[in-house]
């Protein structure tokens, strides 16, 4: 039966066309551009004839956060709002917020009202800026006893409000925050807000001092590349592995896998495209600017990049992506994959955060200019940032802490978990000479020779890129590469944000006492290179982070190496290395201690589904296949011999798919029994350790034998789809 549902499956798929998307077109049937329709499902207030002019000035100041919003503006936004949406064929609104969960939520209310008995459509104010889902039901880490149900989601007016499209309907969404009975964050967007309104001040501030008299705005830019995985939906609904936890939990390895490097930038097949290009249509509908899309890697792996936006409505933005990639994927009859290690062997999927830093006169902290040893201003904001990683490296290192990302990080396509920084050749030698009191002598542009004239001259960058490196400077912003790709970006955002924030308070206290003893602008900030610069060297690494020479040397500079999510978890619990956090105003204390405790429960719990899945697998899925292959060889054998034939080769097979089973089957249920006892002996916080450190390596072996058993058992008697089908069919 097993057999025949596997091979159904791959009848269906070798049967699958390109499905065609609806592209937008005009009243006479020709296609827009996509700058014509680009936005068209977001709310623009500057495009409302029901506002005035004094009324969208009074609004822009309240995103500006000049001033807060009152009762009979938000009530002429309400009505603007619901005007538009009725417009656009919306229904319903909900408040869209980001639980601890890691993902988004939802609860849809429809505009219907009645004025007596009469049916209309309405919004008001208060249903605009706040509402009141069931806090009880959403992580909270024990803040809040199960009958407290009471919490509040709050209007977020600096993320568009947009419209979200369904089959047979459409919402009204309207981006917030989502906050406890007592005011305490239980989202990801309420600490990003803050560490947003913190950087904002102290590198206003910053500014001011070096002679940018003209800023009044700071604000951080993201650009979160996304990586992802597409299979066929018959084969991902043929593995409950993929289906409870989003991974392949066993299964061989294809011979031609990735080692070729031909699917990497290849051409994109046409069914894949035609996913790629709805997704695309519907992003830049809801005013996504989605730039990039191409071949990733390994086979069956792809990658989606945006522009660059302020780090909120980036996350924003993000989330959406990630929705939309699994939306659309259904309807391309594939399933899409956001675990960071959905398959073992080939590379595995990750969040690239592009990050800087802008000023509303439209300046990038992190543009180094035509002479970057002559911008001491560039060199200054550099220093304070490696400061920041180097001295905060353990925090930022738990903000991308998660099961998924603990295959990820270090395996040969993701970053190690020492949090380093990259600096590149000549940025690394020019504050190298300034510490140790050298000259650097500027090499000038270099043009690549590349012996054909008929292509282009290449000018050389300053700098190789560095695909090892968590924290990497490339040119003018910073890729922070450790992130995993179904993380919500705005935790580890929120983080770095604070971080930095923290070192600034220090550097603008620095310059105020340098510049009042009367030194230079330029001397003020050279003191403050000398000073962060000289203090973080050893957290800057240019050099192959996957070698073994790279932890050896890691561990002689001090820097930590916290190889699991437990381990990095528990950063949480030291008051020391987790005051930044409150000290920079984006977290408050009983908040650290809820992300503790939602941290920790949900590794345990996702670990446990893997372990459950695993064992369940093997055991009525793998065993009773080799059972049956056993059978059918010891058949083969008796009738081989009956007729004087040699049986050997069906012997050895049969002794080695014995031991195999026999061992596969007593493994998995020690690891059942394991499981249990410590779940019911530990506390938590050991249980976690104990399952990284003893019943992960469990699996791994288990899995191994599984893979020895594949590699037996005739492909026709094998019960779940496998690497080759999922990874090459298409």
């Amino acid at each position: 039966m097993a057999n025949h549902i596997r091979q159904q499956a791959k009848l269906t798929v070798y049967g699958r066309k390109p499905r065609k998307c609806n592209v937008p077109i005009n009243e006479q049937g020709k296609y827009l551009k996509v700058s014509q329709y680009y936005g068209e499902n977001v709310y623009n207030y500057h495009l409302s004839k029901s506002l005035s002019l004094e009324d969208k000035d009074a609004l822009k100041q309240v995103i500006d956060g000049k001033r807060t919003i009152d009762k009979p503006l938000a009530t002429k936004v309400a009505n603007s709002v619901l005007e538009w949406a009725i417009s656009k064929g919306a229904t319903h609104f909900c408040h869209w917020f980001q639980p601890l969960t890691g993902s988004t939520a939802e609860k849809h209310d429809a505009f219907l009202n009645f004025d007596n008995d009469r049916a209309i459509e309405t919004l008001s104010a208060s249903q605009l800026m706040q509402g009141e889902p069931d806090a009880s039901s959403f992580p909270h880490g024990g803040s809040r006893a199960t009958f407290e149900a009471r919490g509040y989601t709050t209007w977020d007016l600096t993320s568009p409000l947009f419209i979200q499209e369904s089959t047979n309907g459409k919402t009204l969404v309207i981006p917030t925050a989502f906050v406890s009975y007592h005011g305490d964050a239980l989202d990801t967007k309420t600490p990003l807000l803050r560490s947003d309104l913190r950087i904002n001040e102290v590198m206003t501030k910053f500014c001011n001092l070096v002679g940018m008299k003209d800023v009044s705005k700071v604000y951080t830019t993201c650009g979160a590349e996304q990586e992802y995985f597409l299979i066929d939906k018959a084969f991902y609904f043929g593995r409950q592995d993929l289906v409870m936890t989003g991974r392949a939990l066993m299964g061989s390895l294809t011979s031609r896998n990735q080692q070729l490097e031909d699917h990497y930038f290849g051409m994109i097949e046409d069914r894949v495209l035609a996913f790629m290009e709805e997704v695309e249509i519907e992003l830049y509908k809801m005013g996504i600017p989605a730039k990039t899309r191409h071949n990733e890697v390994a086979p069956g792996q792809f990658e989606l990049a945006p522009i660059f936006k302020d780090a909120n409505v980036a996350a924003d933005n993000n989330q959406i992506v990630m929705t939309t990639l699994r939306n659309v994927a259904l309807k391309h009859d594939f399933v899409c994959l956001l675990h960071e290690k959905p398959f073992a062997g080939v590379n595995g999927s990750g969040k690239h955060l592009n990050w800087s830093m802008s000023t509303d006169t439209g300046v990038n902290l992190l543009e180094p200019g035509h002479n970057p040893h002559e911008n001491y201003r560039f060199l200054a904001v550099v220093a304070t940032v490696v400061e920041a990683v180097y001295r905060h490296a353990d925090v930022i290192r738990m903000g991308i802490a998660s099961h998924g990302n603990d295959h990820r990080l270090g395996a040969n396509e993701a970053p190690p978990s020492i949090m380093s920084v990259f600096l590149g050749t000549t940025l690394t030698q020019i504050l190298d000479s300034m510490v140790s009191g050298g000259k650097y002598v500027a090499s000038g542009k270099t043009l690549l020779d590349l012996g054909a004239r008929q292509l282009a001259d290449l000018v050389k960058d300053n700098t190789d890129r560095n695909r090892t490196s968590p924290f990497a400077f490339t040119g003018n912003k910073f890729e922070f590469r450790a992130c995993g790709s179904s993380a919500s970006i705005g935790y580890p955002l929120s983080i770095l944000n604070a971080a930095v924030v923290d070192i600034f308070e220090e550097t603008n206290a620095f310059l105020e006492q340098e510049l009042a003893s009367g030194k230079s602008q330029d001397d003020a900030l050279t003191a403050v290179i000398l000073k962060w610069y000289g203090n973080a060297q050893r957290v800057v690494f240019n050099g192959d982070g996957y070698s073994q020479d790279w932890v050896k040397e890691a561990e002689k500079r001090g820097l930590g190496n916290m190889r699991t999510t437990p381990e990095a978890i528990s950063v949480l619990k030291d008051a020391k290395k987790t005051s930044v956090l409150v000290r920079s105003g984006v977290f408050k204390e009983s908040e650290i201690s809820t992300r503790h405790n939602v941290m920790l429960e949900r590794y345990i719990k996702c670990r446990q589904i893997e372990l459950k899945t695993l064992a369940g697998m093997v055991l009525k899925q793998v065993v009773p296949a080799a059972v049956e292959y056993k059978a059918q060889l010891a058949e083969s054998i008796k009738k081989q011999k009956d007729c004087g034939a040699d049986s050997s080769l069906e012997l050895e097979l049969l002794k080695d798919l014995s031991n195999y089973s026999k061992s596969l089957y007593e493994q998995t249920i020690n690891l059942n029994t394991s499981l249990d006892d410590l779940h019911h002996k530990l506390d938590e916080e050991t249980f976690a350790k104990r399952i990284a450190l003893e019943l992960m390596p469990q699996s791994v072996k288990i899995a191994e034998l599984c893979n020895q058993i594949e590699e037996i058992i005739p492909d026709e008697n094998w019960p779940v789809p496998k690497f080759f089908d999922m990874l090459f069919i298409r």
